[in-house]
């Protein structure tokens, strides 16, 4: 499995380099690295500080960047490990509960789920990979269901 080490150097000063050297060399079989993708983060937070990372604005805004840079990188993303899950928390405006767990801002998540089907749908159709099936799941994890309306709708059909 691939992995991304990042540690609070890199993270403040938005390095993205440990990301292009793990991305970049994949590109040429994109297909081939379909849900790989780890992180693995050295933050180490103040004793006492109750917040997760993707809580810590310095995280977020790393992500943000690398976000710009690979948006569609879900498709990377170890999913079965819950990275499309902690991905999507240093996106999307959150709140954790002790006995909820992460809880989306609703409307930042429906756009977050739209602009990711949109970027994905056009990423893979470029790539010459089966996007449908793949949007779906995708998109289910967050709690949404896409009809396959909604595709057609896209494609003008």
């Amino acid at each position: 499995m691939p992995v991304i080490h990042l540690n609070a150097d890199q993270i403040n000063t938005i390095d993205l380099s440990p990301a292009l050297q793990v991305i970049d060399p994949m590109l040429s079989e994109v297909s081939a690295h379909e849900q790989t993708v780890r992180f693995a983060i050295d933050y180490p937070l103040e004793a006492g500080d109750p917040r997760e990372l993707p809580e810590v604005p310095e995280v977020r805004l790393w992500f943000i960047g690398l976000d710009a840079l690979y948006p569609w990188l879900p498709f990377l993303l170890d999913w079965k490990a819950g990275e499309f899950a902690r991905y999507t928390a240093m996106l999307v405006p959150h709140q954790f509960h002790p006995k909820d767990g992460i809880q989306y801002n609703p409307e930042a998540l429906e756009i977050y789920v739209m602009h990711k089907t949109f970027v994905l749908l056009n990423w893979l159709k470029q790539q010459g990979i089966e996007g449908n099936s793949r949007l779906k799941a995708m998109t289910q994890m967050l709690g949404y269901d896409i009809d396959d309306g909604f595709f057609n709708l896209l494609s003008g059909k």
